[in-house]
């Protein structure tokens, strides 16, 4: 406790300037002088707050087997009990694991790390654990699927700390609860890669997947793109995020699985990882430099997880030319914060709140609950780059929006050929 105290505190003096408190919203990092080292360090200290503000709640408390005991389940509709825990551990972890997983260093930052990798493994003993009272849903209903599918894509994004280093009967529990999911079957939707994300972990440690779930959604997507980064959600287009909440994150970690045994899929993995440079581009120039973008489509509660893509072409070096590290540094920091940072966003109690910037509760679908806000940790991804990384050291850099709008000369923007 005195190790996150420490750490918060001097990650609020680290994002001091004479001017005050800084802020995440608007445009963080031109607040300091241009190219500070103080300034870049600053606004990693930020993020890691933040991260650390949205972790705490749900790990210490399943860490302690007391989730379903205290975590609040906000819904417009009944039952979500059998699911949200779930949602929420998966959904956390899914973006926080790279973050997690970095190797260990003399930093504050780093002894944070190790006590989140900590909770998180035994948050996850006791999720799988039939006689836990946080003993989670992985079968009954349709929606644990999908949140099987985001713990599995922690572990395959955390190899060492999320799953290597639980023990062997762990994660025997974990296998068991994740091939449970096998009796779900998924629609013609983007729920096909939540059953070949699962596979393709168990494939990664060993486990014999199941060939039809593993292969079915890649085949799909290769059917259902549409042209310039773009995928149906099924044979047609739906404007919404979820190209960036699913779609291009596991369809390019399903296929990283699959090629290493079937060399046939190499050809497809390529097409897909340039179809995702792409789609990040698109997303850095949908960014205003206060961080707002446009609220179209369903699942808009899931606030800066709208931004897994952009996240994820950042964190694996897949950013495309023209979209420097630190631009989308500075795109990412403003919808951080102003998702994040709105009155209301969080309970007095630390949980988040239904909302895209604020408590907004009618913008939550009838699929809607507390856990699965916790999406919003995707747009963390690159606190998965180490401090001397070219994303958090280099200097700031403005937006695609803020060159075009005040006026910069800038090349045209074309289409994925």
């Amino acid at each position: 406790m005195h190790d996150r105290r420490s750490f918060l505190k001097a990650a609020a003096g680290g994002a001091v300037a004479s001017a005050g408190m800084l802020s995440l919203r608007g445009s963080p990092d031109r607040t300091p002088p241009l190219g500070s080292e103080a300034g870049a360090a600053g606004v990693r200290a930020r993020w890691c707050a933040t991260a650390l503000k949205l972790a705490d709640p749900p790990l210490t408390a399943l860490a302690a087997r007391r989730l379903k005991a205290t975590m609040p389940v906000e819904s417009r509709s009944a039952g979500r009990e059998a699911y949200s825990h779930l949602e929420a551990l998966g959904r956390l972890l899914c973006g926080l694991a790279p973050w997690i997983e970095l190797p260990p260093d003399p930093s504050g930052e780093s002894r944070q790390r190790t006590r989140l990798a900590g909770l998180a493994r035994e948050g996850i003993a006791a999720a799988v654990d039939p006689l836990s009272p946080d003993f989670m849903n992985f079968h009954a209903g349709q929606q644990p699927l999908v949140d099987a599918a985001f713990l599995a894509q922690a572990f395959l994004r955390a190899p060492n700390e999320l799953w290597g280093k639980l023990p062997a009967a762990v994660k025997a529990q974990v296998v068991s609860a994740l091939t449970s999911s096998r009796r779900i079957i998924p629609p013609e939707t983007n729920w096909k890669l939540f059953a070949s994300e699962i596979e393709a972990f168990l494939q990664s440690v060993g486990e014999v997947p199941d060939e039809a779930r593993l292969l079915d959604g890649p085949r799909r997507f290769q059917q259902w793109y549409l042209g310039d980064g773009i995928y149906g959600d099924g044979p047609e287009f739906h404007w919404d995020f979820y190209n960036s909440f699913v779609i291009h994150p596991m369809l390019l970690e399903t296929l990283e699985v699959v090629s290493r045994q079937r060399p046939a899929w190499s050809e497809p993995l390529a097409g897909v990882r340039a179809r995702l440079m792409r789609f990040a581009a698109i997303q850095e120039r949908t960014i205003a430099p206060d961080g707002s973008y446009p609220v179209i489509g369903r699942s808009i509660a899931y606030r800066c997880g709208a931004f897994h893509a952009l996240a994820l072409a950042s964190l694996r070096g897949l950013l495309p030319d023209g979209l420097p590290p630190p631009q989308a540094r500075g795109a990412l920091t403003a919808v951080i914060g102003r998702t994040l940072e709105a009155p209301g966003t969080w309970d007095p109690d630390g949980w988040l709140r239904i909302g895209l910037a604020g408590d907004q509760p009618a913008l939550g679908e009838p699929y809607i609950s507390t856990g699965s806000l916790y999406l919003c940790s995707a747009a963390f991804l690159p606190l998965g780059l180490p401090a001397s990384h070219p994303f958090w050291s280099s200097p700031p850099a403005p937006t695609t929006w803020e060159v075009a709008w005040a006026g910069r000369d800038l090349p045209a923007d074309h289409a994925l050929r």
